[in-house]
């Protein structure tokens, strides 16, 4: 079995407070209470014959509706997640208007083993975060780029 992969990108922009990143509240049920681990750069799940830079864009794109920002990329590297998923991820210097994003959605059955199937946004808020602020919300092992991001361009 081979593992599964994701790839994203991570934007920032440099304001009078300092760095800041662009995340994605997880959409679905299992997400909707929660803030602290419910928060994620924006990326997603791609084959393996497909190059990850290529899925970090095909992503952006489906998870915010949005086409990604040109610029330099510049390459955060790979974590392991608990769920044992291997994310890959680039930062790009860009701003961007959260209110513009246009999520993607994605179909379950909820509530489970009712029969019943919802359409539910991937992203339900994105927002700017301060580093810190992010790192208190943000998929606890997807605090490695914001740690890598902070050594590229401090």
């Amino acid at each position: 079995m081979t593992e599964k992969r994701s790839a994203g990108l991570l934007l920032f922009r440099h304001t009078d407070d300092g760095i800041e990143v662009l995340l994605g509240h997880m959409g679905g049920p299992f997400f909707a209470r929660r803030d602290a681990g419910a928060w994620s750069i924006p990326k997603g799940e791609y084959e393996p014959d497909e190059p990850a830079w290529d899925a970090a864009r095909r992503e952006f794109q489906e998870e915010l509706g949005l086409a990604p920002p040109d610029g330099e990329a510049l390459p955060l590297g790979e974590v392991r997640q608990a769920n044992r998923k291997i994310v890959t991820v680039w930062a790009i210097e860009a701003d961007l208007d959260p209110a513009t994003a246009v999520p993607g959605t994605f179909t379950m059955e909820w509530p489970p083993k009712s029969g019943r199937t919802q359409e539910f946004p991937e992203l339900d808020r994105v927002e700017w975060f301060g580093l810190e602020r992010a790192r208190a919300l943000i998929v606890k092992a997807q605090a490695e780029f914001l740690d890598r991001l902070l050594e590229h361009s401090g």
